[in-house]
């Protein structure tokens, strides 16, 4: 184990439903096949998230179901804890953002950025429904946008070119919940002195290496039109405002987004209250050795490249007005962003509401995890927006994990275990033996920088070219053709045994059910590729119960590096490690998204 300590800060699902392949292909399976690759080279992962549950959303979800948002928020929290493990999400901790622990630390980091000067109150105009008279939240008004005239701008962003609006700015704004025109009102609010931080955030990013680059050229491009931005909202359902004459008020709260991404601390302070070392959390938050990626969608960047940054850096007194750190110290900047791209499907964006939609759940009800996993991976919108089509799963499927990786298995041990029953003992190897053998141990350098840089395509790639040289040894070498000459027949299958061995911890991260699996098969006992499990647990501070996801992890056999594979361990005939996936599904699932549609 070194020293290096990795925080892996996974965006928070919102908890206003279940969750889709599009939002999992965004910060979910790229971030497990990160820390997994991390903790197999030994480093001390901290892979931290949870429900985002505070907000409109939630509320309007609420009053049309008529029960509290509550009730809401544990329902959808069970099921995406439910999706997310069964999608072998390898968290620390998967919390949620209504526990006691997380309205606090949300709570001192808005007193420390107003201790140092860097919040400030102010007046201005909220809008409210004329037929309701309650107050609509800037996710709930829509408009076209003034900056590059698109129809469909929320209140507080527009969508289309990324800038960050306030209601009042929308041309012709109407309510998303009736159609009407709302009526903007004063109101009292606390806001963030983003502009106080232009120097700071540009030193930071201008100190950033090897980021995407579109998520770094969209971070600095925002920095040239920095606004002071509302830190609370007009609404009764969120962390409280921790002030006298606030604190009680029913219609004023922290404002969601401010209040879901300090939720990477608060997860990784809750993580080390549990642990039963309080104070553990710092070693990813404070150690000079410590690294920080955070995971997302690319609608994301904005909080995760800015507003993140700039709540950090107001709290450690690093802004243009100066300041010292609040009561936690001093707290570590992200080391990367990384953003990924949209995910379509068949050609149209996902929407729920739409009903043009894959949740996780019903996916995994038919496939299995890992398919979904290596999709993703070798197919997902890394760095430009990618379409999912069963046609391509269904490839994907066949022609590579199961005609090109599993295929390769299963000959492999099934020769191994009818002609010797075990890993068979080499003999004097050849030239091809050796060549075959130097590919595999040495491409664990080259797809480690590529995994630990998040070139996952690449690497993904790289590895199922590794399994295709793999495959052309045992066809050239054809050891069911070397009954006369059992000595050579047990070299070969030892050497593709050993590659099997070689190319499986290389596949770990990407496919860790298939892994633990043909670990097995290879004669290994024990857990090579942990599996999350859901714990439930009660609130720390108020004994409320919820649902986690964490693991034990450190006890996995799975290492980033070649070794040896010891002859004579007993092997038993192979069962396919993946399904081959029968051509109707494509018309199946088009018929059943059709059906979907309005």
């Amino acid at each position: 184990m070194s020293d290096r300590h990795i925080l892996t800060a996974v965006a928070w699902p919102y908890a206003n439903g279940p969750r889709h392949i599009g939002h999992v292909s965004g910060f979910g399976v790229p971030s497990d096949v990160f820390s997994r690759y991390h903790r197999m080279a030994g480093d001390r992962v901290l892979m931290v998230s949870g429900t985002d549950e505070h907000g409109t959303p939630i509320t309007v979800a609420a009053d049309a179901e008529g029960v509290s948002p509550r009730e809401i928020a544990d329902r959808n929290n069970r099921i995406i804890v439910g999706d997310l493990q069964a999608l072998g999400l390898s968290y620390d901790l998967f919390t949620r953002t209504t526990t006691v622990n997380h309205a606090q630390v949300s709570q001192e980091i808005f007193l420390g950025l107003l201790k140092n000067g860097y919040v400030f109150p102010q007046t201005t105009l909220g809008a409210i429904s004329p037929s309701t008279g309650r107050t609509l939240p800037d996710r709930y008004i829509e408009g076209t946008c003034p900056i590059c005239g698109y129809d469909g701008a929320r209140g507080d962003q527009c969508d289309n070119c990324g800038n960050q609006l306030d209601p009042t700015d929308l041309i012709n704004p109407v309510s998303r919940i009736n159609g009407e025109t709302p009526r903007f009102v004063e109101s009292e609010h606390y806001f963030l002195d983003l502009p106080a931080f232009t120097r700071s955030l540009g030193d930071w990013l201008d100190s950033r290496r090897g980021w995407r680059p579109n998520v770094l050229n969209f971070a600095k491009n925002l920095l040239e039109d920095l606004k002071p931005r509302s830190y609370t909202r007009d609404i009764d359902w969120g962390v409280p405002i921790p002030l006298d004459g606030w604190r009680d008020r029913p219609d004023k709260r922290i404002y969601v987004w401010f209040d879901a991404v300090v939720g990477y601390l608060s997860a990784s302070i809750e993580w080390a209250r549990r642990s039963g070392d309080a104070d553990a959390w710092r070693q990813w938050w404070q150690s000079p050795d410590a690294d920080a990626y955070y995971f997302m969608g690319k609608d994301n960047i904005v909080f995760h490249a800015e507003i993140w940054p700039a709540q950090l850096q107001g709290y450690n007194g690093e802004g243009d007005k100066g300041g010292s750190p609040g009561s936690l110290g001093r707290l570590a900047l992200p080391t990367e962003v990384v953003s990924s791209e949209f995910l379509t499907m068949e050609g149209r964006k996902f929407s729920s509401s739409r009903q043009v939609v894959i949740y996780v759940r019903d996916f995994l009800a038919r496939y299995d995890p890992d398919a979904l996993r290596y999709f993703v991976a070798v197919a997902g919108p890394e760095t430009q927006d990618t379409d999912f089509t069963w046609s391509e799963f269904l490839r994907r499927n066949n022609d590579e994990l199961v005609a090109g990786w599993g295929n390769l298995v299963n000959r492999t041990v099934s020769m191994a275990a009818k002609n010797v029953g075990a890993v068979p003992t080499p003999g004097d190897l050849t030239d091809a033996d050796r060549a075959l053998l130097a590919s595999t141990s040495s491409a664990f350098g080259p797809i480690g920088d590529l995994l630990a840089r998040n070139r996952q395509k690449a690497a993904a790639t790289e590895a199922m070219r590794v399994v295709g040289e793999a495959n052309k040894y045992l066809s050239d070498q054809a050891p069911w053709k070397l009954k006369e000459d059992p000595a050579r027949r047990d070299t070969v299958l030892h050497t593709a045994l050993q590659a099997v061995s070689d190319c499986n911890a290389l596949l770990t991260p990407f496919l860790p059910h298939s892994a633990q699996k043909v670990h097995e098969l290879l004669g290994g006992t024990g857990v090579w590729s942990p599996a999350p499990r859901v714990e439930e647990v009660t609130d720390l501070d108020d004994g409320s119960p919820y649902p986690v996801i964490t693991g034990d992890y450190g006890d996995a056999q799975a290492v980033w590096a070649s070794r040896p594979l010891p002859s004579g361990t007993p092997l038993s005939p192979p069962t396919p490690v993946f399904r081959k996936l029968d051509e109707s599904i494509v018309a199946e699932e088009l018929a059943r998204l059709e059906g979907n549609a309005p």
